[in-house]
């Protein structure tokens, strides 16, 4: 019994015509979908993206409260040292929030099967074209619609580019359901993002020989 090592995947010109086929590895795109994985990666992502700018006083930087309130005895009330207290109104917080990172990375090898697997995911529902290039007469949104539409893409889509392409970029940062990047920077948050996954012949053969690096 033979296993398979590699995928036939069609490409299409803008105009969706048929304009060849492509050899994938197998592992890049009929691996396993692990749900699981995706979600870490995804946690992942978005806490690296989270400001982490919140902060509350402590007694260190409420003003005031340098004098004692009243002596330490005689008064019949409790014992006070400074009406900045936590435990006094318009005093500090205790253990309230700082300034931090809630950055983390996963594992190299944890990262690329995560994006093998959201590869696997949209391959496994069809939501996967490959073009054999990808190039725009003038860096117009309309433009960008009317190639989305010449591909058959319908709803959000995520267009990767081997090379910077000014036209494309820049008409696609007016559509709010559509997002140009460069292949280096293909992550699993904007694949799961977006309903369809745009790629360049070009782009997906560097992002195929990525990773399979040590797969």
């Amino acid at each position: 019994m033979s296993i398979e090592t590699s995928v036939i995947v069609p490409v299409v010109s803008q105009t969706r015509k048929p304009a060849g086929e492509i050899s994938v590895p197998a592992a890049v795109l009929t691996g396993p979908v692990r749900e699981s994985l995706l979600h870490e990666m995804v946690k992942s992502q978005l806490a690296s993206r989270r400001a982490g700018t919140h902060a509350t006083k402590t007694r260190h930087f409420v003003s005031g409260g340098g004098k004692k309130p009243w002596k330490q005895k005689g008064t019949g009330r409790a014992r006070a040292g400074s009406i900045r207290s936590p435990l006094w109104a318009g005093g500090a917080v205790i253990f309230g929030p700082q300034p931090r990172s809630y950055a983390y990375q996963m594992p190299k090898s944890a990262r690329r099967a995560a994006l093998r697997s959201a590869l696997a995911a949209r391959h496994a529902e069809g939501k996967l074209v490959v073009v054999d290039a990808l190039t725009l007469p003038e860096p117009k949104t309309k433009k960008m619609l009317e190639c989305l539409a010449g591909l058959g893409v319908e709803g959000s889509a995520l267009v990767v580019l081997a090379q910077n392409d000014d036209a494309v970029m820049r008409a696609s940062r007016n559509l709010p359901h559509v997002k140009a990047i460069l292949v280096g920077g293909l992550n699993v948050y904007d694949v799961l993002k977006h309903a369809t996954l745009v790629v360049t012949r070009d782009a997906l053969e560097q992002l195929a020989a990525r990773l399979m690096e040590a797969a």
